[in-house]
């Protein structure tokens, strides 16, 4: 698979690379987060980013003085597994290399979408970009060798925390997992062992 810098103009389809932040204090906190070297561990909110001064900043003017939440998304990851959408952007901020495998939600058929209309882009440590809430997209693949990655995850406040009770009244609900979070699973994974909606249709993407 073809791996494109996010500064290339293919990344336009699915965000746009975040600038004129200092985020110098938010990747020195980030170092200081658990990062396993054999799995991903994702934190919705984490205090010692969301009390960056930056953190202010990016809900004024990135979010448009929006509530939103910084947490982390950390760890060792080869594999696509799933794709995920929100309603409202996602700000990744890149702690080390990471590679953000991605696709777009008007791609999906009848719940269904083809492997072969997923792209990769590479966000340099130290870059940060922001997702589009059509860009599908989930946990970022370690870069360059790197024990484990590290990131930076900004989303709409209460967004992966609990999930609604809810009566599907369409395919889009059964993808409903978590608050704000809708998931289409690669049959192979454990996600999809667990209940999540199987929707990705092709051999599971390893980098």
């Amino acid at each position: 698979m073809e791996i494109l810098d996010c500064s290339n103009k293919a990344f336009k389809r699915y965000g746009f690379e975040v600038t004129g932040y200092d985020l110098t204090g938010l990747l020195a906190a980030l170092d200081k987060t658990h990062c396993p070297k054999d799995s991903v561990t994702y934190k919705a909110e984490e205090p010692t980013l969301q009390n960056e001064p930056v953190c202010e900043q990016l809900r004024g003017n990135l979010f448009g003085g929006m509530p939103i939440q910084l947490g982390y998304c950390n760890g060792h990851n080869l594999k696509l597994n799933c794709l995920e959408y929100h309603r409202g952007s996602e700000f990744i901020a890149a702690g080390t290399p990471i590679i953000l495998l991605v696709a777009d939600l008007r791609d999906v058929e009848n719940g269904k979408l083809n492997l072969g209309k997923v792209e990769a882009f590479y966000v340099p440590k130290g870059g940060a970009v922001a997702l589009y809430e059509t860009t599908l997209h989930y946990a970022p693949c370690t870069a360059e060798n790197e024990d484990c990655f590290r990131s930076v995850v900004g989303l709409p406040q209460g967004t992966n925390v609990g999930k609604p009770e809810i009566t599907p009244r369409n395919e889009e609900d059964k993808m409903l997992w978590a608050k704000n979070k809708w998931l289409i699973a690669h049959p192979d994974t454990g996600e999809a062992k667990n209940g999540a909606y199987v929707g990705l249709v092709g051999e599971n993407i390893t980098l």
